[in-house]
Order: C-alpha cells, then sequence, then structure tokens
C-alpha cells in the first residue's frame, strides 16, 4: 500500500449495476442474481418505467477513466521528435497552437480529440485549450453534445511566447470571466482559470489570475509546475526574489485545494510542504515524463504529502489511454524501488483522480446517485491478452495484465450519464 492513499475495491464476478438513463444516474450495483430477482423483464414496467437489459458477459465494468492533464490542441502535434520540454514547446507546440483561432479548426480538434478519449475510456478530464477563447467555446460546445464531465480554460500567457499567442493580461482575464460566466457549472462543464507557466506569464497576470480565483469558490485552477531542470531555472532568472518555483504561484494567490498543478518532479522539502498545507494537487504525467526525459516523478513521496492524480499530458504524453499512462507509471516507479499495485493503479485513475479534482460527489466509482459514466473492458480483446489471462489465477494478476498491456483495445464500450 502507497502511503497516504487507501484502496477500497470490490469486485462481483456476475454482477449487474442499475442505471437510470432519465436522470443519467445510478440506481444500485449489486449480484446479477439479486437484482434480477428485484427487477422485471425486459417488457414489463417497474414503477412506471421500462427495464432494459444489456448483457456484457464476460466482461469487466469500470467506473470511467478520468484524466487529470491533458492538452486537446496538442492532439495534432503528439509524438513531435527530438526536444526536451522549452525547445520542444517553441519548435511544436506553440507552431500547433496558433491555428486554434480558427474556429474551425477548434472544433473539429476538439471533436476529433473527445471521440479519442472515448475510445480511451475516458470519460472526464481536466483539459488545456489554447489562449483563443474560440478553442475554448469549441471544446465545451463539442462535449455538451456528448454530455461527459470536463474542465478547461483559455490558456494565459503574455510573455515568452509568440506574438500570436500572447494576449495582454487584462484581455485573458476578461476572456476567461466571460467563459466563466458562460459555461462554469452549466451542465457538466466546469471552468479552469489557465496560466500556462510561471514562464509565460508575467508577474501582472498571474497576479491577476490568482485574484480572478479568489473571487470565486468552484472554479478550478490549472498551471505546470517543475518538469524540467532548464524550466526551474529560467523561473528563477525571472523570479530571482522569489524562495523558488512554486513560490511565485503561492505570493500570486494560485494555491489552493482546487488549484491542479501538473509534473512536480522537481522539488524541495519546504515545496512539497506548502503542497500540503494549501492541499495544492499534484498531476503525474508518466509518458510525457519519460518523451521529455523530464525525470522520474517519486509518487509514494509526493503522495505523503499531497493528493496526486495521475494523468496523460498529451501531445508531449504519447498514448490517450490511461491503461498505457499506468503501465508507464508503473515502470517509472519500478526505476525507484517503488510500488504500483495494479488496484493502486486502477483507483488512481477513477477515484483517486475524481477525488483530486474533487468530484468524487459525482462520478469515481458505482455508488448510487453518482453519474453514470462506466466503461466495459474486453479483457481478451486482443490474442496475446487472451491467451496471458488464460494463465492467470486471481483477479489481482488479471488486474495486472490489463494494466500492463491493455490500451484503447480494449475498450469494448464507453457509456456517458447511462
Amino acid at each position: 500500500m502507497i502511503e497516504g492513499i487507501q484502496v477500497y475495491s470490490e469486485y462481483i464476478v456476475d454482477g449487474a449495476l442499475v442505471v437510470d438513463d432519465v436522470t443519467g444516474c445510478i440506481v444500485e450495483y449489486g449480484h446479477n442474481e439479486t437484482i434480477s430477482a428485484k427487477y422485471t423483464n425486459t417488457s414489463e414496467q417497474v414503477d412506471h418505467l421500462v427495464v432494459k437489459v444489456h448483457d456484457y458477459r464476460d466482461k469487466l465494468i469500470m467506473p470511467g477513466f478520468i484524466d487529470t492533464h491533458v492538452h486537446y490542441p496538442q492532439i495534432d502535434m503528439i509524438a513531435a521528435y527530438g526536444e526536451q520540454l522549452l525547445d520542444w514547446l517553441n519548435n511544436y507546440t506553440f507552431v500547433t497552437e496558433a491555428n486554434f483561432g480558427d474556429p474551425k479548426v477548434a472544433h473539429d480538434t476538439a471533436q476529433f480529440f473527445l471521440n479519442q478519449l472515448l475510445a480511451n475510456g475516458t470519460t472526464s478530464a481536466m483539459v488545456f485549450s489554447t489562449s483563443h477563447p474560440e478553442s475554448v467555446n469549441a471544446f465545451f460546445y463539442g462535449k455538451s453534445q456528448l454530455n461527459t464531465r470536463m474542465i478547461t480554460g483559455n490558456v494565459l500567457m503574455d510573455q515568452n511566447a509568440p506574438d500570436n499567442l500572447c494576449v495582454p493580461a487584462e484581455q485573458g482575464i476578461r476572456d476567461t470571466q466571460n467563459i466563466i460566466y458562460n459555461w462554469h457549472e452549466r451542465g457538466r462543464q466546469h471552468v479552469a482559470i489557465t496560466p500556462r507557466f510561471a514562464i509565460t506569464s508575467s508577474p501582472k497576470q498571474l497576479q491577476m489570475a490568482g485574484e480572478l480565483y479568489a473571487s470565486y469558490e468552484s472554479v478550478y485552477l490549472q498551471t505546470h509546475l517543475a518538469e524540467n531542470h532548464d524550466e526551474i531555472a529560467f523561473v528563477k532568472q525571472l523570479y530571482p526574489n522569489h524562495k523558488g518555483y512554486l513560490d511565485v504561484y503561492d505570493t500570486m494567490g494560485l494555491l489552493g485545494r482546487r488549484t491542479t498543478l501538473a509534473h512536480g518532479i522537481h522539488l524541495e522539502i519546504s515545496e512539497y510542504e506548502r503542497l500540503r498545507a494549501t492541499g495544492t494537487q499534484i498531476s503525474h504525467c508518466p509518458t510525457s515524463n519519460l518523451f521529455l526525459g523530464s525525470g522520474l516523478f517519486d509518487l509514494p513521496k509526493t503522495l505523503s504529502y499531497t493528493g496526486v492524480g495521475i494523468a496523460t499530458d498529451v501531445g508531449a504524453g504519447t498514448s490517450l489511454s490511461m491503461l498505457t499512462t499506468l503501465s508507464e507509471a508503473y515502470k517509472i516507479q519500478q526505476l525507484q524501488s517503488n510500488q504500483l499495485s495494479a488496484h493502486q493503479g486502477l483507483y488512481q485513475i477513477t477515484l483517486g483522480n475524481a477525488q483530486s479534482l474533487l468530484l468524487d460527489n459525482k462520478i469515481g466509482n458505482f455508488m448510487p446517485n453518482k453519474e453514470a459514466d462506466f466503461v466495459v473492458i474486453d479483457m481478451g480483446a486482443t490474442e496475446l491478452l487472451e491467451r496471458r489471462m488464460a494463465q492467470t489465477k486471481t483477479l489481482e494478476e488479471q488486474l495486472f495484465v490489463l494494466m500492463m498491456l491493455g490500451d484503447d483495445r480494449v475498450i469494448d464500450q464507453t457509456v456517458i450519464a447511462a
């Protein structure tokens, strides 16, 4: 068991999940024999509601996966070769994101990205858009058609980025205010104040973001922290009077329980302690950290201080599959003589990530009245999986094989709000 996390898992061999497709919520779950005795045949009615039965025999039903950090515009530059963080941003990311002032580009990319999330079993995510309000509107419009629960916001940048992506501090904040007014908590939509990171925001912009954050109780904040040594050195150069990278955000009012900081690989003990004191969350991005050579994230150490979500971070991340992401997370911990069990990993990408995002009252498991977002998994989706599963003797073995070998091919169905 990793310190800081308690995993309560329940597995029912022959189970049944009852959902209400009117409210989109879970009614109950239990053993199939008990549930079947309570409810009637498909042609009859219970309390004036028609009962429909979907048979997923030989499949595994799990809560929908949750991704706590991903960039939807970067789906078009995934697997861009040969750079570390800062050069990669300048040579690939900013070039791609410049196109998202075009509503058609934003709309088409958002639709493709959202469909790819569902194909990978991901039903909720905390997402970066671009600095263009058009990119946020396109994303929220696309997700509202699918009724997924998502978080995003316009990226705030006013320095150290191309002119066609920088927005003056006042205008960027006005854009965010308009987005909050138009989209926040309308249906299953949430807005995050989104400064990219300290390098691309002036002190004025960060301070204004902090003031805006303080003025709302339910709006999120997302940014990046301590991903790369060169990044940390650049922040120190820009903010020489601060105690460290995290202190820049802290003094600007950006930390708090609704704040998620991506990466947090290279932190001082004092910074871990400040994360704990403020309740600020970290998103661990395994495939991204490996792809950019950023470093090895210490999961148990970070969990001993604060909550951690696990995230794909596409497009530096190399897969939208949360299962593939777990596989890489396991290897990163192995390199540090840490453990990550299948139970722990699958908890992290469901209820654990929901808790990190303060959405565990709505999603993350199958408790009654929660939203019915779930995935149907084919444990024998490939010949290799089928053969390997046949050799397993315990549930723990099966789930570990799923974590190491699973990807989008195992997702038989993704169900949103019943």
